[in-house]
């Protein structure tokens, strides 16, 4: 009896060990369960990362696109800059010149003032002589008044030479004034356009000088928003480096997890079958039928715990959205001019105004126009002849087509603005109280009529092809 006692209480301890050898898996999955939570999250975390990474690479790629076509266009209006000064010192030179030239005129006229003031005081002598003899005397009495026949022809002779030289200096009279007053306009003219071309230019360049100034400082903001753009990256990355390293450590917990397990497994089973090799041992001592009746007690059923681990799988719902952009409304078309008004979009942006520029196919391959080399550009697109290529001005063109009042306005009407000059400026009406042209700050661009600048050089004058 007393030794069925101890054999109870053996088995009895040997089962409590063995249960707490089985607990240690259960525990231990657990951990590593928390250790996949832990890894799953940030991944996550990771893959959030990566998708700001994505989206500020995008970001910069656009940028740099940007950037790209600013410096372009800066290179154009440098170029326009170069065009337009060099247009600048020719036109000086040329009004030097002209200055030169008027100077050169005053002298010739004042040589013509005195010969004209000279024939003058001739026909004034003649006049009063006339006046003397109570105006009788004539070229008739001088040929009566001959003694023979050879006096006859010599005062034929002087009369003849009379005649003519009184009808020699009211021709030379006559035509010295002319040659004056020609001269004189045909220069004070050449002078006053190149006065204007010289005021047009200066304020132009002024204006492109600011176009310049104001891309530059565009291209640095471009610029600075291109660093931002990589700073955020640079974060973005050494956030997700320091994510990937928690990874990594979270994996090796997870190996150093399962080693202990399946050691602490190990040790168990050497602590079973130590007990059961115990057990025997000491049945084998005792009495063969007490030995066989505690062997038979203690032996067990051997049990398994089986742990089961279920996996989730997740489903990444993506949400998309389609973002619908309206086509830009399209201005309607008027007669055959819609080609006209729309044809200058894609210089929008891209080009640059130089004066006397759209003249050759070079300068319209490379958006180089001045208003109204565009206008009659544009207005070809549509088959509309208003004028020749290297022959055409604002002034050429206010010859073309019929005017129009304001309120009857259409898209594709010419439409002239008073600049440095009367009709200085022309573009093409577009419709909405806008109208396309090169101008000088922008190059081909759209600009309003109703508002800021062009509105106060609008003065209504309006002509239809």
């Amino acid at each position: 009896m007393k030794l069925k006692k101890k054999l109870i209480a053996l088995n009895t301890t040997i089962l409590l060990g063995l249960g707490t050898f089985v607990s240690i898996p259960s525990v231990n999955a657990e951990s590593i369960s928390e250790l996949e939570k832990q890894q799953h999250t940030i991944q996550g975390e990771r893959t959030g990362i990566q998708s700001e990474i994505d989206t500020a690479v995008a970001k910069i790629s656009k940028l740099q696109d940007e950037q790209v076509q600013l410096t372009a266009q800066i290179k154009r209006i440098d170029q326009a800059i170069k065009d337009n000064q060099a247009k600048i010192t020719e036109t000086k030179s040329d009004i030097e010149e002209t200055n030169q030239e008027i100077k050169q005129l005053d002298k010739e006229i004042a040589v013509l003032k005195e010969r004209i003031q000279k024939r003058n005081e001739i026909l004034k002598e003649r006049a009063i002589a006339f006046q003397k003899s109570g105006g009788d005397i004539n070229y008739l009495e001088v040929l009566l008044g001959s003694s023979n026949f050879g006096d006859l022809i010599s005062r034929v002779g002087a009369v003849a030479t009379m005649v003519d030289a009184d009808r020699t200096i009211l021709e030379e009279h006559e035509s010295d004034k002319k040659e004056v007053e020609e001269k004189q306009a045909a220069v004070e003219k050449k002078l006053a356009d190149l006065t204007n071309m010289k005021i047009e230019l200066e304020g132009m360049l002024a204006q492109i000088k600011d176009q310049k100034d104001q891309s530059l400082e565009l291209s640095k903001d471009l610029a600075a928003k291109e660093t931002a753009a990589a700073a955020i990256i640079s974060d973005l990355k050494e956030k997700d480096a320091d994510l990937a390293a928690q990874v990594t450590s979270i994996q090796q917990d997870m190996v150093k997890e399962k080693v202990r397990i399946a050691e602490a497994e190990a040790a168990k089973q050497r602590a079973a079958e130590k007990a059961e090799a115990e057990q025997v041992a000491a049945q084998k001592q005792k009495q063969p039928a007490a030995s066989s009746k505690s062997t038979a007690s203690a032996k067990t059923e051997p049990t398994s715990q089986s742990t089961s681990h279920t996996s989730t799988a997740k489903t990444v719902i993506k949400k998309s959205s389609t973002v619908q952009t309206p086509s830009a409304q399209a201005v309607a078309p008027v007669r055959n001019l819609s080609a006209a008004v729309t044809a200058g979009n894609k210089y929008i942006g891209n080009s640059v105004y130089v004066f006397g520029g759209g003249r050759t196919q070079s300068d319209i391959n490379n958006g180089r126009f001045d208003c109204s080399a565009f206008v009659r550009w544009a207005y070809s697109q549509a088959g509309i002849n208003v004028g020749s290529m290297g022959a055409i001005s604002t002034d050429t063109l206010k010859g073309y087509g019929t005017r129009i009042s304001e309120s009857q306005m259409q898209p594709g009407d010419m439409v002239f603005f008073n600049t440095y000059k009367t009709d200085g400026h022309v573009g093409i009406y577009v419709g909405g109280g806008k109208f396309i042209g090169s101008q000088s700050s922008t190059g081909v661009a759209i600009a309003s009529m109703t508002s800021g600048y062009w509105n106060g050089v609008f003065t209504g004058h309006v002509r239809r092809l």
